[in-house]
């Protein structure tokens, strides 16, 4: 192309006057039919987060001076560089009256010939003004008198908080500023806050008849929350987790007016009107390029003076016809590359150029020498270059459109569903080729399909094959009509057009046979779909342009995507649409009068049988079509079923117009649905507007902290929405307003949308709505939290990518740019949680973790001087989604236990992405990874049972204290089991398991789920069900052999898998609503259905507790998983820095020569039998110290010796050690003889270790050794008292031989019996433990035909079994004369059977109309008694 010509520009002379009229005829202004009393709202200006008013008006004043240099360029401009910077009134030109109407009042910018290009804001899209408009109702309801408290963050409130109720004490500490101490009180739970404050009141006030209670509010110390006055103190959830974790809950009195409310909106912020063209241009979001209005005119000017000369011309056309092309090709390509059939038709008329040589082309000289022909020429050029304009500003919601003075037409309506004629349209072509498509595929065509709900409503259809044409620009052609077999008023109103591009790849060379052409397979280039039916429900006329997306980014016909105008280079799809004189609008048809209600019972009990399992499938996802038919036959019998509405609804044969109706009564009648069930009416598959509006309605009443548990989800849902306003929208925006901690994470999840490019457009919208309704200061700390994220990820980036050297000087010298984040704006809430409140960073406290993705832990400075630093992590490099994915499920999981009365003690932190790839994750203080604790007894100690249970008993010295962590900790490995095998969690190592010193265990980085598994070759890393070692197994048992803890530990896992079993409808519509969020391994309906297989909701509740006690011992018996621990801990000693030095793992801090005094004399006076925490001999040592003159009695085992022998050893030569006793002996190695030996040799080793060289005699170690430890201050000197690990679980032992549990049911003529435990069975003559199994019969039965037999437990006196024996075919009243003979035998290979207990059981003292569960004793030939 030519360089533009810079002469002075003219107007087209009287020669194009003609051509003015017929501009002015078909132009129009942007007018739209708007409400009564609408108020001004624009979108184009709320980006950001917040722009800086002063650099708003430098951009506009740069942009001035801009417009006045006489070489502007004339090229493409994108938003993020305009800003602000067209001009003072763009953004304003289409002011509107009361009633509506546009004035085109802004400034007239004339371009030649009577018309021009107006400016406008862009309410000239009805969609977007139409949801300005409802921004503007919303927000007026919203008006309050006490803005004030609009700015506190309230604490969370579970209402129902059953395991926090009436009777349960609360000890709460008061701090206020006219009270020298603070106040400490026990309050019941149920008290509500404002009693407390009262009584604090009465402190410190004399008389409180002035005294309001509403005047104050007790904060949260060390966090900006707030409890909240009329609500029980038990029901706020950080009382509750202050509660579970034994954590001091402290509180803060303060008046009202003492309270920072600077996030409070004010009554200027909902006084102003929504102009959301403040917070658009939104960081981070994708680039929209369009043209600005001054470029566009000076090509217009360019192609003006060209085609006067053009038609001035008395010879040489040829090169005066390829200025006018050149003009031409610099106007469509400013205009998105598109060349209209009309610009090509115009140009076919114009003679051979260079820049055109087609065929069609008037080769005949003499025709453009006749002025009137060239005029002719030009007229058709001009309207088609308008017409392609407006369609340019249509499609890209530009700042300017061509006007003329009129207004626009009003069209006729007419019903669609009175529309019988097939839908049809008109592909014409695809723009915007890329060159590099010419050379790899030889043939192009187009795919259509209609769809509804994901269901296609037709075969798809196809254009031909054509191949890539030179036009102006590289354009493929088909120009062919589409006609669907299918009538208009059969169409949806949610119908969706997809249309993909499909080419035929270049046969290879030496390939071009006709058979190989057959074989090359078409290869998808990019997709779009569309609604055929707009936001007012008016049919789709008139010519179209669809940006495609990249097939790589997967198409998908569930929902209603933008077209891809966001990438500059994407390829255009332009579609005539026919048009008519009226628009076919989509009425909303009323429910039918009548729809029938049955009863469930009245349907013969086979149907009722086939109904009921396809209602346990718990999802549409997995209906088949006999299952969709039977539901929907069956529909008006399902109404005491709630649930079962999306099954039913997911089975409707048609959702056309005339089937409506009796959806629609249906839906009327149906009961109230939950809020959880709910949820599944808003998924891809009904995009219904009244099904979906439906849906809010029932959820409408959900909690706020209720509501918090679903927002991802919900946000995910606003992608399945037809339109830009819907139902849901209003919902979450309304919320938003009313609650500050909605507002923060609706503002982070929105902002993580943008980047999902498909619906970016759609959040940027959104996100601009919500930071209109939120207010200024609200909008500024958002703006502080993104100015922090990015400082920190800036950091993290560099950090990650220094050499390891230079790494901690590095984080040095990045923090202090936060430094100087914190010095410019004072203090700033992470994104976390709004209640951490922050105003520095705390450098000394600051390191990084050595893992792959090198996270920051950081540590900031509290503005609350009554509360600690804030520690988090911050990482950079990982996708934190998934991570956020898991922890909420398992949080719902905590509270749906918690709501049952199950409290599994589980550990729940904080993690929240703030953008692909980054992220901030709570640290969790006290504890320690599986791995650290492991290798404290060596790199090997992966495959030892005591490294747990030594570690906690170092940490909680106290027997109560110990008592206390292993309950704990068999409550949260439970938790932990049952979690992470429903949602398949993978790469499980012991440097993502972690443990507290209050025993409680969690998991952490969540990089694999859903049963996607690491690999090694084709091997799966993770081997077991779920990670539940012998360790593990170890503190629960206290001890290596199984105990009755064990048999509380694999019920506790039952009753918390059936729990969530119940729920199963619950995660699949949660998992199923994110299945469109972009995270890898969610993006399917297989990876659905591994959480499906592993809830398996078919299953009754014994199956499903038989089902995981076979789990349980899979896990306990993997070698893989101590394998796994091993290899990574061989991997992770790269990490260890050289420098450390070894430390004992019992001893729970160092101690020094110069800590303590020096050693005189050892003596190791005397061994012991113990018990407790498993049975074996412990050795006491009498320890004589120089000064102050003492004496102290300790207690080791022979294991701490030898951990002593071998730490030293990494220390010291063995030359300067004495030698060690050896650990192998013959025989039992827990004899009293063994002991008795060893005691000797022990003796002979301290004394020697003690009188080594000073090095050694001196080092920590061995002071450390001697050093009393708690446990030896409570035992020294004492004889301790043999105790069995589980006296406090268990009744004693007696002679009758032990207890079985059993659990009995009757239904439908079959006798269940299910066996479960069986506790305190008697070791046999050998003194070793038997290998237990339970034999059954039913009495009387003389052929012996009723024997039921469970699996062999091997060596334990307390085996755990959990399998079902049943008897079918037995009447109900042959029940009361049977007995049940239970015997527990001992398997003894070669010899005969040992008997280890019976009992008799006689059915008709049991009321089997409920199951009954309880232990029964066995004796010898005894009745049973429960």
């Amino acid at each position: 192309m030519h360089q533009l010509s810079s002469e002075k520009r003219t107007h087209l002379a009287a020669a194009a006057a003609a051509a003015a009229a017929f501009f002015q005829e078909r132009l129009h202004g942007c007018e739209c039919q708007m409400p009564k009393d609408y108020e001004p709202t624009t979108l184009r200006s709320y980006p950001g987060i917040i722009a800086q008013e002063e650099a708003e008006e430098e951009t506009r004043r740069g942009a001035e001076r801009e417009r006045e240099r006489e070489g502007e360029d004339c090229g493409i401009e994108t938003q993020r560089e305009r800003g602000e910077a067209e001009s003072p009134s763009l953004g304003n030109g289409c002011n509107r009256n009361r009633c509506g109407k546009p004035q085109t009042t802004s400034r007239h910018h004339p371009v030649a010939n009577g018309y021009e290009l107006f400016e406008v804001s862009e309410e000239k899209d009805e969609e977007v003004a139409a949801f300005c408009h409802m921004l503007d109702v919303l927000r007026s309801g919203f008006s309050t008198k006490d803005y004030s408290l609009t700015g506190y963050v309230w604490s969370a409130v579970n209402l129902s908080p059953e395991h926090l109720g009436h009777g349960v004490s609360l000890k709460v500490t008061v701090v206020y500023d006219s009270l020298q101490e603070p106040l400490t009180f026990t309050c019941d739970c149920s008290s509500t806050v404002d009693l407390l404050i009262y009584q604090t009141l009465c402190y410190t006030h004399d008389e409180l008849h002035d005294i309001d209670v509403e005047d104050f509010v007790l904060k949260l110390c060390g966090l900006e929350e707030f409890l909240q006055n009329k609500h029980p103190l038990g029901s706020h959830e950080y009382i509750q987790h202050c509660s579970k974790f034994d954590i001091d809950i402290r509180l803060q009195l303060m008046k009202r007016k003492a309270v920072c409310t600077d996030l409070a909106r004010t009554v200027n912020d909902d006084q102003s009107p929504s102009t959301l063209n403040h917070y658009v241009h939104l960081q981070e979001r994708p680039i929209k390029q369009t043209i600005t209005r001054q470029a566009l005119s000076l090509l217009f000017d360019t192609f003006h003076n060209e085609v006067d000369a053009f038609v001035a011309a008395e010879g040489d056309f040829q090169l005066k016809a390829e200025r006018v092309v050149q003009s031409i090709m610099a106007i469509c390509n400013a205009l998105a590359a598109v060349e209209s059939q009309e610009i090509t038709a115009a140009l076919n008329q114009l003679p051979p150029c260079p820049s055109r040589m087609q065929p069609k082309i008037q080769k005949d000289p003499n025709v453009l020498a006749i002025r009137e022909n060239r005029e002719k020429v030009v007229e058709a050029l001009t309207a088609a270059v308008l017409d392609l304009v407006e369609l340019y500003c249509n499609t890209f919601n530009a700042d300017f459109q061509t006007v003329v003075h009129g207004n626009r037409k009003h069209y006729l309506s007419q019903e669609a569903r009175l529309l019988s004629c097939p839908l049809s349209f008109t592909v014409y072509a695809a723009h915007r080729i890329p060159i590099t498509w010419a050379a790899s595929y030889e043939d192009f065509y187009l795919s259509c399909s209609l769809s509804h709900g994901g269901k296609e409503l037709c075969s798809p259809l196809q254009t031909r094959k054509t191949h890539v044409y030179k036009y102006l620009f590289h354009v493929i052609i088909w120009d062919q009509q589409i006609c669907f077999p299918i009538q208009v008023n059969r169409l949806p109103r949610e119908t969706l057009l997809t249309a993909t591009l499909y080419a035929i790849p270049v046969p290879p060379p030496g390939s071009s046979s006709e058979a190989n052409k057959q074989r090359r397979v078409p290869e998808a280039l990019g997709w779009v779909t569309t609604p055929l039916f707009n936001f007012r429900h008016i049919l789709t006329c008139g010519r179209k342009l669809l940006g495609l997306w990249p097939a790589t980014q997967g198409p998908s016909s569930t929902r209603s995507s933008a077209p891809n105008f966001n990438q500059p280079d994407s390829v255009i799809l332009q579609i005539d649409f026919p048009s008519s004189a009226f628009e076919v609008k989509f009425t909303n048809p009323p429910p039918a009068d009548f729809s029938p209600k049955y009863n469930f019972s009245c349907l013969f009990e086979e149907d009722q049988r086939k109904l009921k399992e396809v209602m346990q499938k718990e999802s549409l996802y997995w209906l088949t079509d006999a299952d969709r038919k039977r539901l929907w036959e069956k529909r008006y019998y399902c109404h005491s079923e709630p649930g079962s509405l999306p099954l039913l609804l997911a089975s409707a044969p048609s959702w056309e117009w005339a089937c409506l109706p009796d959806i629609y009564a249906l839906l009327k009648q149906w009961t109230h649905m939950n809020h959880q069930d709910a949820l599944g009416l808003l998924h891809a598959a009904f995009p219904d507007q009244e099904v979906r509006r439906t849906a809010v309605q029932w959820i409408d009443s959900i909690s706020d902290a209720e509501l918090l548990d679903y927002l991802p989800q919900l946000v995910q849902a606003l992608k399945y929405e037809c339109y830009l306003d819907s139902p849901l929208v209003r919902f979450l925006m309304k919320r938003a307003i009313c609650d500050l901690r909605i507002t923060h994470y609706f503002f982070w999840l929105l902002k993580d949308g943008l980047k999902d490019s498909q619906f970016s457009i759609r959040y940027q919208y959104l996100l601009a709505a919500l930071l209109c309704c939120c207010g200024k200061g609200l909008r500024e700390e958002f703006d502080r939290q993104c100015w922090l994220v990015n400082t920190l990820a800036k950091l993290a980036q560099h950090v990650r990518e220094a050499a390891p050297s230079s790494r901690q000087a590095i984080l040095r010298e990045g923090l202090e740019d936060v430094k100087q984040f914190f010095n410019v704006n004072g203090s700033c809430r992470l994104p976390l949680s709004p209640s951490l409140l922050v105003k520095g960073i705390v450098p000394r406290d600051c390191s990084y973790f050595n893992s792959n993705a090198v996270p920051l832990k950081l540590s900031f400075q509290n503005v609350d001087p009554l509360g600690e630093n804030i520690r988090v992590i911050f990482k950079c490099g990982d996708d934190l989604r998934q991570d956020m994915l898991t922890l909420q499920m398992i949080r719902i999981m905590n509270k749906i236990w918690v709501q049952e009365g199950l409290d599994m003690r589980m550990v729940i932190f904080r993690c929240f992405s703030t953008g692909r790839s980054r992220g901030m994750v709570e640290m969790i203080l006290n504890a320690e990874t599986l791995r650290k604790i492991q290798v404290e007894h060596g790199v090997t100690g992966s495959f030892k049972d005591r490294p747990l249970a030594d570690w906690l008993q170092k940490h909680n010295p106290k027997e109560d204290e110990y008592e206390k962590a292993v309950e704990n900790f068999i409550y949260s490995c439970a938790g932990c089991c049952v979690a992470t095998y429903v949602l398949g969690i993978c790469d499980r190592h012991n440097d993502n398991i972690m443990l507290k010193t209050t025993g409680h265990m969690f998991h952490i980085d969540f990089g694999r789920f859903l049963g996607h598994a690491q690999m090694f070759g084709n091997i799966k890393r993770d081997r077991a069900p779920f990670v539940f070692t012998s360790d593990m197994a170890y503190v629960i048992n206290g001890g290596d052999k199984p105990s009755s803890r064990f048999h509380d530990f694999v019920d506790l896992c039952c009753q918390a898998y059936n729990l969530i079993r119940k729920h199963t409808h619950l995660f699949i519509n949660l998992l199923g609503l994110m299945l469109s969020c972009g995270i890898p391994e969610l993006s399917d309906l297989e990876d659905l259905k591994y959480v499906y297989d592993a809830l398996r909701p078919q299953d009754s509740e014994a199956d499903a507790t038989t089902y995981f006690t076979r789990l349980i011992e899979s896990s306990l018996g993997s070698v893989a998983t101590k394998l796994n621990f091993f290899i990574h801990n061989l991997a992770q000693m790269k990490f260890t820095t050289s420098d450390s030095r070894p430390t004992l793992s019992f001893a729970p801090r160092v101690h020094t020569i110069k800590t303590s005094s020096r050693i005189a004399d050892v003596f190791l006076c005397r061994h012991e039998k113990v018990f407790n925490p498993s049975k074996g001999y412990i050795y006491i040592v009498k320890v004589k110290r120089e000064n102050p003159s003492e004496t102290t009695y300790i207690q080791r085992t022979f294991e701490e010796f030898q951990e002593l022998h071998n730490k030293l050893r990494l220390i010291f030569p063995s030359s300067l050690l004495p030698s060690f006793p050896s650990r192998f002996v013959i025989g039992r190695s827990r004899g009293e003889a063994v002991a008795e030996r060893r005691k000797d040799e022990l003796n002979g080793y301290i004394w020697h270790l003690i009188h080594a060289a000073s090095e050694v005699a001196e080092c920590d170690l061995v002071y450390t050794f001697f050093y009393p430890l708690p446990r030896d201050e409570v035992a020294s000197g004492t004889n301790p008292i043999p105790k069995p690990a589980d006296a406090t679980w268990s009744q004693p032992v007696g002679k009758v031989g032990g207890e079985v549990k059993l659990s009995v049911s009757y239904k439908n003529n079959k006798l269940f019996i299910m066996v479960m435990h069986i506790r305190g069975l008697q070791p046999i003559q050998d003194g070793s433990d038997p290998d237990p199994y339970v034999k059954i019969y039913l009495l009387p039965d003389p052929q012996k035909t009723t024997k039921r037999k469970t699996k062999v437990a091997r060596k334990t006196c307390n085996p755990t079994y959990n399998e079902m024996l049943v008897y079918d075919g037995i009447p109900k009243g042959d029940l009361h004369q049977r007995e049940l003979h239970l015997s527990v035998l001992s398997e003894e290979g070669f010899w005969e059977n040992i008997l280890l207990g019976e009992v008799i059981i006689r059915l008709r003292d049991l009321d089997l109309t409920q199951e009954k569960m309880g232990w029964f004793k066995l004796g010898s030939r005894s009745h049973g008694i429960m």
